[in-house]
């Protein structure tokens, strides 16, 4: 894993960068030690970079959610215009990095992708704000993958943030090896269980769209990945694993004695009910994957999605 590391965007501050308006950091240290060993960040601090001092008064976004203004807190001083030359340049810049997701720091003025403070003409704040930077960044790479650091502090969705990473390196790596009908079957045949997992309703969507290439349509390969990313993003949920795993479980009913299918039901209806963790189940499916050398499932991405040292299937 480690070999082939997933290029990832990152605001600056949360890998220990000290360029904040106050001269500080917000280093997040599940970003930079647990995750790091299996990235390659490119760290991004727009205020600084488009030319600001560090320290510096704050900013803040003030007027239409739609199009805010960036403004000095105290004086006043507007540096939208500044701010949005110098975006629409860095996300020029950064298509070279080949980017497979991007962490934004949450509640910034530059860099917030949801939820950032925005002041009316009174001065009284809502929370229906976006980082003018942020907002250049995913209008421009609508398909990679991005989260806030706060909201990856959520089990649920740092999983999900990282399994999307970890595709769409993969579908990244499918296209540097040239995209044929064979290598787009190929993969999607190896993701169907992940697909299924966060979304059954694109899943068979998905179906159709790849068995259209067979037939030489090669749009499929502009709507397959819009298509992948939109069923990653959708939250793999409890009732959605139960289904995968009951389903993995099917292929196992001529080997399994009465016992084992039995024991196996319990252990993805305690999984079911928040009993145990995903892991659980996971480990178990793999187990019998392993030892009936079932050559379907020994291809299928859901069982080992992304590394175990990330624990993130650990959680009850």
């Amino acid at each position: 894993m480690t070999e082939n590391k997933i290029r990832v965007g990152i605001s600056a501050c949360l890998l220990g960068e000290k360029v904040r308006f106050d001269g500080g950091h917000k280093r997040d240290y599940f970003l930079t030690d647990s995750l790091g060993p299996f990235v390659d960040y490119v760290p991004v601090c727009p205020e600084v970079e488009m030319g600001l001092p560090t320290p510096r008064e704050a900013l803040r976004l003030v007027g239409d959610p739609e199009s805010p203004r960036l403004v000095f807190s105290r004086s006043g001083e507007d540096v939208t215009d500044r701010m949005q030359a110098w975006a629409a340049r860095k996300v020029r810049e950064l298509e070279r990095e080949n980017l497979c997701g991007f962490i934004f720091k949450s509640r910034s003025p530059s860099s917030g992708m949801e939820r950032v403070k925005l002041y009316d003409r009174n001065g009284v704040p809502n929370m229906k704000g976006v980082g003018l930077f942020a907002r250049a960044c995913m209008a421009h790479f609508p398909q990679i993958p991005v989260e806030e650091e706060g909201r990856l502090h959520d089990p649920g969705l740092r999983e999900n943030f990282i399994e999307c990473l970890f595709t769409f390196q993969r579908w990244r790596q499918l296209l540097a090896e040239g995209a044929t009908p064979g290598r787009l079957t190929g993969f999607h045949t190896a993701h169907k269980l992940l697909i299924l997992a966060h979304s059954p309703q694109i899943y068979r969507e998905m179906g159709r769209l790849v068995a259209s290439v067979g037939q030489g349509d090669e749009s499929v390969f502009e709507a397959y990945p819009a298509l992948l990313m939109k069923a990653m993003r959708q939250k793999a949920t409890p009732a959605k694993h139960t289904n995968v795993l009951q389903h993995i479980l099917g292929y196992f009913k001529k080997q399994l004695s009465s016992d084992e299918k039995q024991e196996a039901l319990e252990i993805i209806a305690s999984y079911h009910d928040g009993k145990i963790p995903l892991i659980v189940p996971v480990t178990l499916m793999n187990h019998f994957v392993r030892r009936y050398r079932q050559p379907y499932l020994q291809g299928q991405i859901y069982l080992n999605p992304h590394p175990l040292e990330l624990r993130l299937r650990n959680h009850a």
